[in-house]
């Protein structure tokens, strides 16, 4: 059995929602399993979990990660059940994703709660694909409507952005898919990656 897990991250506006159905069809022809791990901070903030709603970020940080994980784990688990050769596990957003929302001082303070490193939680993804904002360069198409848990401005969705990048840098196969071209070259080249990356 082979059970691959991969993140789809990207700053808001990305394209992150619609790009599951494409995954969807294009691995499920391939003969593969497609498994969607949801993404945590949306779950969180529109069920009244938040930054602001909490005691302090670090304490939201902790609940946060140590959902991630979890729900990730267990898809895991239920993945090695399934009667399935091949297994995809795709996580809306990986754990090093809330470094983006973290001071230092903070990132140590939850990677402490966890229990885990930096550089385990990066290891732990066989790849990650990283969908630009159109707050970069297609400005026009910028949106908050699609997503309740939502509020960033134009520039404060290019700077989120940016803090996405650096935090997965240091991933061995980390690809960046820029919004320069059409929505659908955009998830076509999104397709190719993941397939040349599970070849």
């Amino acid at each position: 059995m082979e059970v691959t897990k991969i993140v789809i991250t990207g700053g808001p506006c990305a394209g992150k929602s619609n790009a599951k159905s494409w995954i969807q069809s294009a691995f499920s022809e391939k003969g593969y399993t497609v498994l969607f791990v949801p993404e945590t901070a949306s779950e969180f903030i529109t069920g009244g979990v938040a930054p602001w709603t909490c005691g302090t970020n670090a304490e939201y940080q902790k609940c946060q990660m140590k959902l991630q994980i979890e729900k990730e784990r267990l898809f895991e688990q239920a993945a090695r059940t399934m009667p399935k050769d091949k297994i995809l596990i795709v996580c809306d957003r990986g754990t090093l994703d809330n470094k983006a929302y973290m001071n230092d001082e903070e990132l140590c303070e939850v990677l402490d709660y966890v229990g885990m490193s930096e550089k385990e939680l990066c290891e732990s993804y066989g790849a990650v694909f990283h969908l630009v904002t159109t707050a970069k360069g297609v400005e026009e198409f910028y949106t908050t409507e699609n997503n309740a848990a939502r509020t960033e401005t134009v520039e404060q969705a290019a700077e989120l952005d940016n803090k996405l990048i650096a935090a997965w840098k240091n991933h061995p196969h980390f690809r960046v898919i820029d919004s320069s071209l059409s929505f659908d070259d955009k998830m076509n080249r999104l397709i190719t990656e993941i397939s040349n990356f599970l070849q």
